[in-house]
């Protein structure tokens, strides 16, 4: 017999690649940090000896959530500005809080805070764009998780950066550390185009085709920002951004609610990424993205929660499902975004917007070892038809049970293995004291 590291047997598995397959009693078998077979539970006792098992037999195996945008050191806003629109809210509560408290420490405990729910929600790999990026990586590497880390760029100073060329200059260098880290990966994350100048998005453009990284933005996310565009620069923002040279399979262009037919065709035309948010699109009443136009355009869409600020979670499997029934609803026809796409988005979708389809996305031979499992035997996804719609129209994030990245265990039957939580929320009860010191809570009391 073969000696190997796990094996995770499971009622159903499903690998995602190929499309709408469902495996019954099948087995996982992990050995160095990868998927090196896909097998019948019956047979995978005979042909391996493994150093560790996990019988998971009411359970469903999906490959690790991909969040493809998140703002992790933002976890120590939620419900910072709740119901505002999103200038105001922007301007007027989101900057200058940042300004205030921005440092390294307070994306530190905001990202372990956001480390944790992702985790105990399914995601394994996350894309995040923020200030004090290396604490943001720091947090990922410690705890586990994958991460795509961006290298935020605006115009304006921050507490990271006080200009322009300080911005590149501090992104290039933390790029350069980041190939010892074998979880982490970098993009290029230029805020906004009414944030980011001609210049250095044309630097941006540059970068990101020599280095092979992914670009970043908030893209046509509110109406506003359409005119405003048309008016200082004679364009739409992805025309605008197309004339710089960043339209291409680079691009993971969020949000995008409002999109006409020329805006689809040149996405669909320069082969770019579409990062939906619904849940945050929603609460910022920002608009509703076209998926149903998107997919039948050829377009490579993905699913992100955005910022605990205004979603407020980080839950993937409550994003899938948002997805699933606003599509539907925006146009018209009920079988627009099936939970198999909805899955897809999630997954497979989000790891080749971000380059890396060939390693993760899917539970395929030779991929790294990622993988959500996801508790079915409880009273609100009984009985189960279809595990793929139970897990988009009917799991919580609370059913998810175990998740592996490169096949190290972070959630163990619920369990955290590689976050302190108690400390975690400790420390995030010392933020909220000293943003908040007349409404702060008794240590006693937490």
């Amino acid at each position: 017999m073969e000696h190997i590291d796990e094996i995770i047997s499971s009622r159903w598995i499903v690998p995602v690649v190929p499309d709408q397959t469902i495996l019954h009693d099948y087995a996982l078998v992990i050995h160095q940090g990868k998927i090196l077979d896909l097998l019948p539970q019956a047979d995978a006792t005979k042909k391996y000896q493994c150093r560790q098992s996990y019988h998971l037999q009411e359970h469903v195996l999906i490959p690790g959530l991909i969040n493809s945008h998140t703002h992790a050191g933002m976890n120590l806003l939620r419900g910072y500005a709740d119901d505002k629109p999103l200038m105001d809210w922007l301007q007027n509560y989101i900057w200058p809080a940042e300004q205030k408290w921005g440092c390294d420490e307070f994306v530190a405990d905001g990202s372990l805070l956001a480390a944790a729910e992702m985790i105990q929600s399914g995601t394994t790999c996350f894309n995040d764009m923020y200030f004090f990026p290396e604490a943001t990586a720091r947090i990922a590497q410690n705890t586990g998780l994958r991460a795509t880390i961006g290298l935020i760029v605006v115009d304006f100073p921050s507490n990271w950066a006080s200009t322009t060329e300080e911005y590149f200059e501090k992104g290039l260098q933390l790029y350069d550390t980041f190939g010892q880290y074998p979880l982490i990966n970098a993009s290029f994350a230029p805020h906004a185009p009414y944030t980011v100048s001609d210049e250095p998005l044309k630097r941006i453009a540059a970068l990101s085709h020599e280095l092979n990284i992914p670009v970043n933005i908030h893209l046509h996310e509110t109406l506003d920002e359409i005119p405003q565009s048309q008016q200082q620069y004679g364009l739409r923002p992805l025309e605008r951004l197309d004339k710089m040279g960043l339209v291409n399979p680079s691009l993971m262009a969020i949000h995008m609610t409002q999109l006409n037919a020329n805006d689809i065709a040149l996405l669909a035309d320069k082969g770019a990424h579409v990062v939906h948010c619904p849940e945050s699109n929603m609460k910022l009443a920002s608009g509703f993205c076209p998926v149903a136009k998107l997919v039948d355009a050829g377009i490579n869409i993905t699913l992100g929660t955005d910022s605990v600020a205004s979603n407020n979670d980080l839950d993937m499997i409550g994003e899938m499902r948002s997805a699933a029934l606003l599509a539907k609803n925006v146009s018209g026809n009920a079988e627009s975004v099936p939970a198999e796409y909805a899955l897809r988005m999630a997954t497979i979708n989000a790891a080749r917007a971000l380059g890396m389809d060939s390693t993760i996305g899917s539970l395929e031979i030779g991929k790294q070892a990622d993988i959500t499992a996801i508790d079915l035997n409880n009273i609100a996804t009984q009985p189960v038809y279809n595990p793929i719609a139970t897990i988009v129209y009917s799991s919580r994030a609370e059913h998810v049970s175990h998740v592996w990245v490169n096949g190290q265990i972070l959630l163990n039957n619920r369990e955290f293995c590689t976050i302190d939580i108690e400390s975690a929320i400790k420390k995030g009860q010392i933020w909220f004291d000293r943003m908040n010191p007349e409404k702060s809570i008794p240590a006693t009391q937490i």
